[in-house]
């Protein structure tokens, strides 16, 4: 068994807002104690006053989470400047928190260390991974290798890099009780345990695919040994990059494709800076997207995680999606929501938020990437 309950507030009070929360949690639990627990909040509530309150009402709690750019849950909905806690009971389903710090100094080997340390405290192997890593100071693409290297390519990563509401300036991430920056909280879970996901954009890639010649991490000097601007300027008639026109990127070998969006361009000597690692034997195209099928992608993914559903019913929904994607949609953002809530029972538990980054597999048992401008659902539950 599996019992799931979620807490939402908008209260701007930070003491209150966690109190609201923590007793809407606990009316769902009846009593039951809660072994792991996500925390999702904006960026400018005292985390450390919400933090105290959950240990004080749920002392050997194991939680991660992060600041986001939106909140999403099945209290509230869509929201802005909220508080949103997900708690998860079993007694059938193993949990296992872990955390890599001050991964700038060396994101690939600390992460990969922290996973290892984490697993050991496991009795069993993990089934899947959720990542809220820091977003601004180590390259994600970095923190996913780590993870990834220490799990296999075969456990699923999901997840959301945290946020900082457009400011771009620092994010933090939650542990237990403590407010960090620079650092990746992650949560393995195993044991009898069922999940699916599914992943969707709305982009569309229009034009040839065209050859990566020439980057470095996330700068793309050249495509089809041409500078990376004359691309872009070729099919979006000399506009600058940018996210709503993301490039999609097929890593060798593959005909499924992330997104990457551009962040700055250098004029003079025809660069794009994209938001995340770009491989260098990948090929591109442009892509291009309407509101509507933007928003349709989020049902997209969701129809697709409940196609693939392996039990009778999920328990909860954990969702994920782009803070480009609410920036583009503006105030049709809530719609993601309601486009998806019409499919899902309307007592199923769900929560999520705006990231500045997704965490998921392109296909059933290949290895995890970072994505931009995407909407990406988990399912999960007991047989």
């Amino acid at each position: 068994m599996l019992k799931i309950a979620v807490g939402h507030s908008n209260d701007p009070d930070s003491l209150e807002a966690a109190q609201e929360v923590l007793e809407q949690c606990n009316q769902d639990l009846a009593g039951q104690a809660p072994q792991v627990g996500l925390l999702l909040t904006a960026f400018d509530f005292e985390h450390s006053i919400i933090l105290e309150q959950i240990n004080a009402t749920f002392p050997d709690l194991q939680l991660i989470g992060g600041t986001t750019d939106g909140e999403l849950s099945s209290v509230l909905e869509f929201q802005q400047d909220s508080v949103t806690l997900m708690l998860l009971a079993s007694d059938e389903v193993e949990f296992q928190t872990g955390v890599a710090r001050h991964v700038s100094q060396n994101p690939v080997e600390l992460t990969r260390q922290a996973v290892v340390n984490a697993q050991a405290q496991l009795s069993s192997d993990p089934k899947f991974c959720i990542a809220i890593p820091e977003s601004l100071t180590a390259s994600g693409d970095d923190i996913l290798q780590g993870l990834q290297t220490a799990l296999g390519a075969t456990v699923p990563i999901l997840g959301g890099a945290t946020a900082d509401q457009a400011e771009m300036k620092c994010t933090y991430q939650f542990f237990n009780q403590e407010v960090l920056q620079d650092a990746v909280p992650f949560l393995l879970v195993g044991g009898n345990v069922v999940f699916s996901y599914g992943v969707a954009s709305g982009w569309t890639p229009i034009g040839k695919r065209s050859q990566i010649t020439k980057a470095d991490k996330n700068t793309i000097y050249e495509i089809d040994g041409k500078p990376a601007l004359d691309f872009y300027h070729y099919y979006i008639n000399n506009f600058v990059p940018s996210a709503a026109y993301p490039l999609a990127v097929f890593p060798a070998g593959e005909d499924r494709f992330f997104l990457r969006g551009s962040l700055t361009h250098d004029p003079e000597i025809g660069s794009i800076t994209v938001s995340g690692d770009i491989p260098t034997d990948a090929t591109v195209q442009i892509t291009e997207a309407s509101l509507d099928a933007i928003i349709s992608a989020s049902k997209a993914a969701l129809t697709d995680a409940l196609k693939h559903y392996p039990g009778k019913q999920p328990d909860a929904a954990l969702f994920f999606s782009c803070s480009w994607r609410r920036y583009i949609l503006g105030t049709r953002t809530k719609e993601e929501y309601q486009e998806i809530s019409t499919s899902l029972d309307s007592n199923l538990p769900i929560c999520g938020f705006y990231t500045f980054g997704e965490l998921a597999p392109l296909r059933d048992g290949g290895p995890t990437v970072f994505h931009n401008t995407t909407f990406t659902t988990l399912l999960l539950g007991t047989p």
